[in-house]
């Protein structure tokens, strides 16, 4: 099996802190590195330099467009690729698989698209929409119909609850098709990944409950006649000593303000998405009684201090290299085979993690060495 590792754009702003926001969480201001599009093409190209395959950029009011930062970046790298989140309903469908298709052919085949439905209404009403949970997720479905229906090179129509469209499609051949990456906890956003996207993603929870999620849509899938692929999603603090990775843990720890972690609690318990209620609980004992940095240790060498003020993914890889190599191959032998990672700052925990784990991994032979010079 060979592992595939992406990196994280950091648009909302990156410092030696834990960034909070995102997800419903109050959002950073003034942050010591400001997401300019200078910043955001080092750590590009730093990913690409050390051997990342494609780098996510979020999606949300509290961030910059993805489209239009990852757009500016295509010139700034030649190989890597960007998985692109965007929020399907807030657009024309159709339009969204033309915006793709011309991508696709600026940048050389380089797309991947994250569809994020929305667990937050109070985020959600900003763009204008007011559909319930639920709702969101049967146009979720809808919507990649269409744009799948568009992209297959013949005038796709299409008559459902929420789009009705005429001869959709767009111009010029993909070569190849956007891959659909897509996450969801909930009943509702199962049965969507089963029919319709490439890779479902996790959150960094405990291998346990990540195998679970695993045969759960797995299963889904199988009644659909189809095969996905599993990736997760995950901070890193990896060191060359386990002694150094939790002491820089503690170091993010002590540098979060009580304060800031009950006003973004607060946030996110308002969230009505099942994935950030499934984070929220991996520290609710520490939220409670404190403790120390090993007291966020929910699993060897995963740690959730990241979610008591970052809404979506909320816990870290922390150990040594080789410790941290371990973990990713826990969850490699979940069925997993990419891996979503950030750390901050972005741009040295990029170096770390590409310039310790990535060898050891290939060293293992778990990455391939083609993989690592592609």
């Amino acid at each position: 099996m060979t592992l595939s590792f992406h990196w994280f754009l950091p648009t909302s702003g990156d410092g030696r802190s834990v960034i909070g926001g995102g997800h419903n969480a109050p959002g950073a201001t003034g942050t010591p590195r400001p997401p300019d599009i200078d910043y955001l093409a080092q750590i590009a190209r730093s990913a690409e330099q050390l051997g990342f395959d494609a780098v996510l950029t979020p999606t949300g009011t509290w961030c910059e467009d993805a489209w239009l930062t990852t757009a500016a970046l295509i010139r700034e790298t030649s190989r890597l690729r960007f998985l692109v989140a965007f929020r399907p309903g807030l657009i024309s469908p159709t339009l969204a698989a033309q915006m793709a298709a011309t991508y696709q052919r600026i940048s050389g085949g380089r797309l991947l698209l994250n569809v994020v439905t929305g667990g937050e209404q109070t985020e959600q009403a900003r763009f204008g929409d007011h559909l319930s949970h639920s709702e969101r997720y049967a146009r979720t479905d809808e919507f990649l119909s269409v744009v799948r229906g568009a992209w297959s090179g013949t005038p796709f129509d299409f008559d459902g609850e929420h789009y009705k469209v005429r001869g959709a499609t767009v111009s010029g051949e993909l070569d190849p098709v956007p891959e659909l990456y897509f996450g969801g906890s909930s009943p509702a956003a199962g049965p969507v990944a089963a029919r319709q996207v490439d890779v479902y993603l996790t959150w960094g929870e405990p291998p346990a409950q990540v195998a679970e999620k695993i045969a759960w849509i797995r299963g889904l899938a199988a009644e659909q006649g189809r095969t996905l692929r599993f990736g997760i999603r995950l901070h890193t603090i990896s060191r060359d000593t386990s002694e150094d990775a939790w002491r820089e843990a503690d170091r993010l720890l002590q540098a979060i303000d009580p304060a800031a972690v009950a006003r973004a609690q607060e946030a996110l318990a308002a969230s009505d998405s099942v994935g950030q209620a499934r984070m929220r609980s991996l520290h609710a004992g520490y939220r409670e009684a404190g403790g120390s940095v090993r007291d966020l240790e929910i699993h060897p060498g995963l740690w959730a201090g990241v979610g008591l003020v970052r809404g979506g993914a909320g816990t870290a890889l922390v150990g040594s290299h080789a410790e941290v190599a371990d973990l990713i191959q826990e969850y490699a032998d979940l069925g997993i085979t990419e891996f979503i990672l950030s750390g901050y700052p972005h741009l040295e925990e990029a170096y770390w993690f590409g310039e310790g784990v990535l060898p050891e991994l290939t060293r293992r032979g778990t990455r391939t060495l083609e993989a690592a010079s592609a």
